[in-house]
């Protein structure tokens, strides 16, 4: 993806919210790449102690869900980043000088009412996160879920119940992204198995989503989002890490690298519809 033209993250809030998703909606059928990433209090469960965290990765994917399902259910989401992008990896810039994303800002979090991570709240802090702000501007998640269900719909092909096959979601990491996302369109508690969650994310997403923590091992890339960028070469182009918006342009530009570079040569459909921690082989082929 070149750094030119330059890229805004377009700051998301209650009172912009309905311009900034007619945006999105005018876009979503030309940009049909979309790119998420959350930011939330931190995680305070964990597996057992007697685990070292070098092998949380190998966690089995139904204890791995438990733990996930366990903070997801429990915490506030802070922050949702969006970029979109088209076949050709340009982002859309409504005939300006710009490229844009989105960061949704959420007021449901309160570090005073709602459990968190003491350590992952300064670390927000510290990125430029001003909860006092969100709590004030930001947006109401049920609001959020009523137009992104709406955003969903206008996706979907004339096939009821389907996004049409060449729209493709990519994370980094994902299974809490789409945790809190599932969490927040359902407006329930997660489901208890980890199966009956992917099906939820087949039922609101379709079928083409790809989790780039999944696929980098098979190219030898190990590590974070941020070690495995800058091995690539790759420069944050906007904002900072640990801000949605940021990471979630950031995870698209490591998908146009890893499609130009590595892909073509690889069988994307076996990365299909597998998340970090959550989906080995027996639990996808469960859900088929």
């Amino acid at each position: 993806m070149a750094a030119s033209p330059p890229v805004i993250v377009r700051e998301v809030w209650q009172n912009n919210l309905d311009y900034e998703f007619d945006l999105i909606q005018q876009s979503i059928f030309q940009f049909s790449f979309a790119s998420i990433d959350t930011e939330f209090p931190g995680n305070i469960f964990h597996p057992p102690t007697d685990i070292p965290k070098h092998l949380y990765s190998s966690l089995p994917p139904h204890l791995f869900y438990s733990i996930m399902k366990q903070n997801v259910d429990v915490l506030h989401l802070i922050q949702l980043g969006l970029t979109l992008s088209d076949a050709q990896d340009n982002l859309p810039n409504f005939s300006t000088p710009f490229s844009y994303a989105w960061q949704f800002n959420f007021r449901d979090f309160d570090p005073n009412l709602h459990l968190h991570n003491p350590d992952s709240i300064s670390l927000l802090g510290r990125q430029g996160i001003d909860l006092s702000y969100n709590k004030i501007m930001g947006i109401d998640s049920r609001i959020f879920a009523m137009k992104f269900k709406a955003m969903l719909l206008d996706m979907r092909s004339l096939q009821i119940g389907r996004l049409p096959v060449d729209f493709t979601w990519v994370t980094f990491h994902g299974s809490h992204d789409f945790g809190f996302l599932i969490k927040i369109l359902t407006g329930k508690k997660l489901p208890q198995n980890f199966v009956d969650f992917m099906l939820l994310i087949e039922t609101y997403f379709g079928e083409a989503i790809y989790d780039l923590k999944v696929m980098t091992p098979s190219l030898r890339l190990y590590g974070g989002l941020e070690r495995i960028t800058k091995r690539l070469g790759l420069d944050r182009v906007a904002g900072k890490s640990h801000q949605a918006g940021s990471d979630s342009l950031l995870t698209m530009q490591l998908f146009v690298e890893l499609k130009k570079k590595y892909l073509s040569i690889y069988n994307m459909a076996s990365f299909n519809c597998k998340l970090y921690g959550l989906t080995s082989t027996v639990a996808h082929d469960q859900m088929k």
